[in-house]
């Protein structure tokens, strides 16, 4: 008998999901932020991991106040020892745009700790933050 595994590539890494949605990577809300330059790092830094990471983009994520959006989602293993997804905001300079990359090489959620300035940038997902408005 011959058994075929779930994910033929190996396990999920740490992914990141970029927004590009109505406000995030918009030039014209935030002039200042080289937005297909920090795309571009991330998916370079990416390609460069050997597989620790991964990036993708989606439409718009929701909290659009707080754009740049990056969600950091955990690795199988993150989501076996108990994390979730982080979700960043305000990612509009290199600082921010390091300090993500520095954690998803590191491992992610659940494997590793977050940069102290980038916990400061750690934002509630839409659902929580409707569930807390009520």
């Amino acid at each position: 008998m011959t058994t075929l595994a779930i994910r033929p590539f190996g396990p999920r890494p740490c992914t990141l999901v970029v927004c590009r949605g109505c406000c995030c990577g918009d030039a014209r809300k935030h002039p200042g932020t080289d937005h297909a330059g920090q795309l571009a790092r991330l998916r370079r830094a990416a390609e460069g991991s050997d597989g620790r990471f991964a990036v993708r983009t989606t439409d718009c994520l929701g909290p659009c106040g707080q754009a740049n959006v990056i969600v950091v989602q955990p690795s199988a293993e993150g989501r076996r020892r108990g994390a979730r997804a982080a979700w960043i905001g305000w990612a509009l300079d290199d600082d921010a745009t390091d300090d993500v990359i520095g954690w998803a090489e590191a491992g992610g959620p659940g494997l590793a700790e977050p940069p102290a300035t980038l916990t400061l940038q750690m934002i509630a997902p839409p659902s929580d933050a409707r569930r807390r408005m009520r």
